[in-house]
């Protein structure tokens, strides 16, 4: 057997072509995987501590453990799947505090849904617990269908199933209830 240069060269570029057609192979696995899934969020965030202002002043800080952006889908949302802690503040900065397991904002609507052990305390110590709560931000309108219970600074009790209100509760509908009311006697005389 004569072994030429041509047959030298002739390996090496076909082994560097093998070597090659191998390597890029390997890299293409490589960057498919990177490729994001069809159900994945664009963006995660974690230990989110937002604060929102408007003309300088505080008006609201969100936190939470996590946060699942999905506002690259056709009907957009974000997700808090580890809970979200929100609290308002109003001209006097006087606050109100939403706390619940998991929360939804779909930006479309700009409708949040709260669920698992939401809690709203209001800045007079009302205090609303529920499994399940909406708020239509475009409305100002709080509402559910599950169950509840509001608890008012001054002992009056409300249970029930289901209510809407607007979000400050100066407009409350309950849908079916039992509770205790306080009523303080006046002397119209």
């Amino acid at each position: 057997m004569n072994i030429t240069y041509s047959n030298i060269i002739s390996g090496i570029v076909t082994l560097i072509g093998v070597t090659m057609l191998f390597s890029c192979e390997g890299n293409l696995r490589e960057v498919r995987a990177l490729d994001l899934e069809e159900d994945a969020p664009q963006a995660i965030a974690e230990g989110i501590n937002l604060k929102f202002t408007d003309s300088g002043r505080l008006v609201a800080t969100l936190k939470s453990p996590k946060m699942l952006d999905y506002t690259n889908k056709s009907f957009p949302y974000r997700e808090f799947p580890q809970g979200v802690e929100v609290e308002f503040f109003d001209e006097q900065d006087k606050s109100n505090r939403v706390t619940a397991d998991y929360g939804i904002v779909y930006e479309k609507t700009n409708l949040i849904d709260l669920q698992g052990n939401v809690k709203i305390i209001t800045a007079d110590s009302t205090r609303l617990e529920a499994s399940q709560l909406f708020w239509d931000q475009n409305q100002n309108w709080v509402f559910t269908d599950k169950h509840n219970t509001i608890r008012f600074p001054n002992g009056a009790l409300n249970e029930g199933e289901g209510f809407d209100s607007n979000q400050n509760f100066g407009n409350f509908r309950s849908r079916t209830n039992t509770g205790v009311q306080i009523i303080e006697e006046t002397n119209d005389e």
